[in-house]
């Protein structure tokens, strides 16, 4: 299982990844879920993926070989738009469907893959896109500033309750980790490291990776500080004056 999540701010993306692949709970492995394709001063674009892992790596292959659309051979270097970019993407997953999917089904093997792509290229603002296994795909808005893949519920309500898209960037890399920790202490599927892009609007640049382990002293301080608030939070409430 996985969990990653993408935050639409008005000042940039904020994109965090797990890294756990499983095939049963004695074949646990790390894999980075985030792709990134950067030509400096000119796009950057990030894929998250969730799903069967030969099925998004396959996607990732097809997209660095090139994909045709709208009869030409795209890569994510050369597409026009953040739009097109989000087509070439569910073109790609299209295409590994009609290759693989007939033998995926003969093996009882679901096609199970979705992505999330974002990115700013030149000459327009940043987007947030979410691809399904159709290759159709919705994209982030002010209204609805986040976008998660895989093991989602446990760390949606805290983005519900606090994120919009006025949310400081620095703010929302402390929404995402706490987000992902409440995942990870609810499904052990999902597991550390974790990988964290941040990118500023209009910058044409990475502002910001890094892959976050168990030691990291900011999430150590977010897990321990989370907890402790919400457990604060709780013995302040008052008890129903209606139990008897």
């Amino acid at each position: 299982m996985t969990y990653c999540v993408g935050l639409y701010l008005r000042e940039g993306l904020v994109l965090l990844s797990d890294t756990r692949t499983n095939a049963g709970v004695d074949n646990i492995s790390v894999f980075s879920k985030m792709q990134v394709e950067e030509v400096a001063g000119e796009r950057v674009l990030a894929m998250l993926s969730a799903g069967n892992l030969a099925i998004t790596q396959a996607v990732w292959n097809r997209l660095q070989e090139g994909v045709r659309l709208d009869g030409a051979r795209h890569t994510l270097r050369t597409v026009r738009n953040m739009f097109h970019a989000a087509q070439l993407v569910g073109q790609a997953v299209r295409d590994v469907f009609e290759a693989d999917g007939a033998a995926l089904q003969a093996q009882d093997v679901r096609f199970d893959i979705s992505l999330m792509l974002g990115g700013q290229i030149a000459g327009e603002p940043p987007r947030l896109f979410l691809v399904y296994a159709a290759g159709n795909f919705i994209e982030a808005t002010t209204d609805t500033p986040f976008l998660q893949i895989g093991e989602h519920k446990y760390g949606k309500p805290i983005l519900d309750r606090v994120v919009t898209f006025d949310t400081p960037i620095a703010d929302g890399v402390k929404l995402v980790m706490i987000s992902m920790d409440s995942t990870l202490r609810s499904n052990l599927t999902v597991g550390m490291p974790v990988d964290l892009l941040v990118y500023r609007t209009d910058v044409f640049a990475v502002t910001l990776r890094r892959r976050i382990t168990e030691e990291d002293a900011y999430f150590r301080m977010i897990r321990e500080g989370w907890s402790a608030a919400l457990r604060q939070a709780y013995l302040e409430m008052p008890r129903p004056d209606w139990v008897p």
